[in-house]
């Protein structure tokens, strides 16, 4: 056998390097995760945000054979656990269950934003979105968006309560006043329970709010849904139209729910995390639970997640900006 020349030793021994690396991270990569894994939920315990954080945890721990715990870390129009995410350790260890408030609502209504929603995060799975829904009590004698439209430009003001400053409702409002002219004015409530009191009884004509709980009401007349908020119908109120139906596509907004992580996370473990979360969406069961929520799971790629959460954040920033939103 010859003996080997300087540069084919060089090549020989790049190969030989190369081969080693790969071999040691290949077993990382299959290890991964080594350790528990915890997701950061922005909101108290009980609602949405939390139910859904929960079904995902339990079974994202089967697939990922680590246990997945839940973490609430409310406040700051969930910018408290936005921020922990952020500076979390891009290890696939910490993830959190993003939606628009975090992202896109409360990073701006801050006088120092924490973080930038979009870059400051990988965006690693959608699960679903809920849209909102503007409705009326009978008495304000409003049956569609049309009608609430004249009516606040007739009387020169029309009253709306959300459940709170810097609520997917309160930014909804603020979104219809700028996008159709019209003179909407904000009344904030320490909640929706309270909002939805004062609706019923009249003491406010219009409500926007998330529509999960308020089909009940919608079914037995108490309060009358003018439009959802989504591109299309909600399977909850099929009966209910959606803004895109009447013609106002810039109002079309969805509440969403999604899993994100700190910025820089391997692709590896973003590409594993994405295949387990679209495997437990497919289930079912899981889309059942999630309807029951008023939610529409839409899984997606990375990638579509990103786009998704860019082209939100670029609607309701100028808007809470513009409308002087504040926490």
């Amino acid at each position: 056998m010859f003996p080997l020349t300087a540069p084919a030793r060089r090549r020989t021994f790049l190969k030989t390097l190369s081969a080693g690396a790969a071999s040691t991270a290949l077993p990382a990569l299959a290890a991964w995760p080594e350790r528990p894994l915890k997701i950061v939920v922005t909101f108290p315990a009980g609602g949405a945000s939390d139910i859904v954080a929960r079904v995902m945890a339990e079974q994202l721990a089967l697939k990922l054979g680590q246990p997945v715990v839940v973490d609430n870390r409310p406040g700051a129009g969930g910018s408290v656990g936005g921020q922990l995410v952020h500076q979390a350790a891009a290890d696939g260890s910490t993830l959190m269950l993003s939606n628009s408030t975090p992202i896109s609502i409360g990073p701006f209504a801050l006088d120092k934003q924490p973080y930038d929603p979009v870059e400051g995060f990988t965006h690693v799975a959608l699960i679903g979105s809920a849209p909102c829904v503007v409705m009326a009590n009978p008495k304000a004698g409003l049956r569609t968006l049309a009608d609430l439209e004249a009516s606040a430009k007739s009387a020169g003001r029309l009253d709306f309560g959300s459940g709170g400053p810097a609520s997917i409702g309160h930014v909804y409002g603020e979104l219809m006043r700028n996008t159709l002219g019209i003179p909407m004015v904000h009344v904030p409530y320490r909640g929706g329970a309270p909002m939805t009191t004062d609706l019923l009884s009249g003491v406010v004509p219009v409500g926007i709010d998330v529509l999960t709980a308020f089909v009940p009401y919608f079914r037995s007349g108490q309060l009358v849904p003018l439009a959802v908020t989504s591109a299309t119908r909600s399977p909850l109120v099929p009966e209910v139209p959606s803004v895109a139906e009447t013609g106002q596509r810039r109002l079309v907004l969805d509440n969403f729910f999604g899993l994100s992580a700190p910025p820089r996370l391997p692709a590896e473990v973003v590409a594993r995390l994405n295949a387990a979360c679209n495997e437990i969406l497919a289930q079912p069961e899981i889309r059942r639970k999630m309807l029951d929520l008023g939610i529409t799971t839409t899984p997606a790629s990375p990638a579509a997640f990103t786009t998704f959460v860019r082209e939100q954040v670029a609607q309701l920033a100028p808007t809470v900006r513009g409308a002087g939103v504040r926490l």
